[in-house]
């Protein structure tokens, strides 16, 4: 289920006519059905009252729409309407458009309706006005339909919701790792969100101050999983039940929708421990939470949530040959995507607490990645199936064997377009909804399967 499932009410307008035209009843066939198939999906229709004709209608409508704080609006066209009308849709509505085209009636000697013909110029009048639009077109009954429907009512609230994030990072990117550094001013001016830079040191003293009857209901909390202890003891696990509680009091204090965390090397040193428990968890709870200050790997995670992704595991690029690539991370993988999960110590620094346990194989994988470089954001996603690791490490590893020998070619165009060291995984494939919100966001997608200059 996507995060947009959450938010059931959406903005609905039916563009109707001031002339007679058209087959009318045929219209109110479309419409009802259209209704219909929005409230099946489980949402709730605002603003579809009855249809919208001119300025004022388009107005009143909106404006009860943006009071049922509504992330998402939906336009119908069961007959041609004035094409005049989108400007005032595009003024009066910010955010992504999402212009639903219905068939013609499949009998008869006439045009029923050119609704096809109608959303094709609202799209072209979207375009070059630089608006985001989604279009969606076919039966209101069709399963495949409601689920193109479902996808870009995600999309844009994905969209909207960045738009009014609130990211956090507490430090910044880890030591000479400068392609991660975040830029307060292109995230805000590009996708609207806004950056909230936190101490670390304040961060230290609130791990510290956590009340001790908190950490111990806690702590029966991260009992319960039952993960095996290799090299570490229970005592150990106090540290990671205080991390956590402080980042989920620093997250509901600060209001953020998404955080990045410094966390070496200061709180291996200072802590005596690394986080990668209390990470893994808050994870696991559904939160988009990225290690070594990466804020475009954390802003990747929270659209992931908002399409309907899931779970993704922030890892590094470990090594390649022509068809197969090895993922890796020291062991901060979410705690649900590991077959045999158990916890250790970290494989470099011999510190508590990482998650060890390898993803899990024969699944449909997908790797995707929002990164900033020329000032400008880009993105891009392939997809691939996970197989046998040909070694076993410690921490979180992952095998992905793609469809074709492209490896070194799109290892080679990712470099060459700046991304950064830390790809994101998903488990199942997703790379055409990662291309439908770079597109919404107007965010400059990279076909890594293409040489780019």
């Amino acid at each position: 289920m996507t995060a947009a499932a959450k938010n059931t009410e959406i903005g609905v307008l039916v563009i109707g006519r001031k002339r007679p035209g058209f087959d009318q009843q045929w219209n109110e066939i479309m419409r009802g059905k259209s209704l219909e198939g929005l409230k099946a999906l489980g949402y709730t229709a605002v603003g579809a009252e009855s249809p919208v004709i001119d300025d004022q209608t388009i107005r009143a409508a909106l404006t009860r729409i943006r009071d049922r704080n509504c992330r998402a609006l939906v336009v119908l066209q069961p007959s041609l309407g004035a094409g005049q009308l989108a400007f005032t849709v595009m003024q009066e509505w910010p955010g992504p458009v999402i212009l639903w085209a219905t068939p013609e009636r499949p009998t008869g000697e006439k045009v029923s309706s050119c609704s096809l013909v109608a959303q094709h110029l609202w799209c072209a009048s979207m375009r070059q006005s630089n608006h985001p639009f989604e279009f969606v077109y076919g039966d209101p009954d069709s399963k495949d339909v409601r689920d193109s429907l479902r996808d870009a009512i995600a999309m844009s609230h994905a969209a909207m919701k960045l738009k009014h994030a609130k990211v956090g990072v507490v430090g910044a990117q880890a030591p000479g790792f400068i392609p991660m550094a975040s830029d307060p001013f292109t995230l805000r001016q590009k996708l609207g969100a806004q950056l909230h830079s936190l101490s670390l040191i304040q961060f230290v003293d609130r791990v510290r101050a956590i009340e001790q009857g908190e950490v111990d209901q806690d702590l029966q909390k991260v009992r319960d999983l039952k993960l095996p202890l290799n090299g570490v003891s229970a005592e150990d696990l106090t540290i990671q039940s205080r991390t956590y509680l402080a980042m989920k009091q620093l997250i509901e204090e600060e209001q953020l929708d998404a955080l990045a965390m410094q966390e070496w090397p200061e709180l291996p040193n200072v802590l005596g421990q690394w986080p990668y428990l209390a990470m893994s968890r808050l994870q696991d709870d559904g939160f988009p939470l990225s290690m070594e200050g990466d804020v475009d790997a954390a802003i990747t995670l929270l659209l992931a949530y908002e399409i309907g992704t899931g779970k993704g595991f922030i890892t590094d690029w470990l090594e390649h040959d022509a068809q197969t690539i090895t993922f890796w991370h020291a062991g901060i993988a979410p705690i649900s995507m590991l077959n045999k999960p158990s916890l250790g110590q970290h494989f470099n620094i011999a510190k508590p607490m990482v998650v060890d346990g390898n993803l899990r194989e024969n699944q449909p994988m997908t790797m995707a990645r929002l990164w900033r470089c020329d000032d400008r954001y880009h993105a891009t996603a392939f997809q691939a199936k996970s197989i046998p690791s040909p070694r076993q490490l410690t921490g979180n590893i992952v095998t992905l064997k793609l469809d074709d020998a492209s490896v070194y070619q799109r290892f080679d165009t990712l470099l060459h377009a700046g991304m950064p060291h830390h790809p994101v995984l998903f488990v199942g494939h997703h790379a055409e909804r990662f291309f439908r919100l770079a597109r919404l966001l107007n965010v400059n997608w990279v076909n890594s399967g293409q040489r780019v200059m």
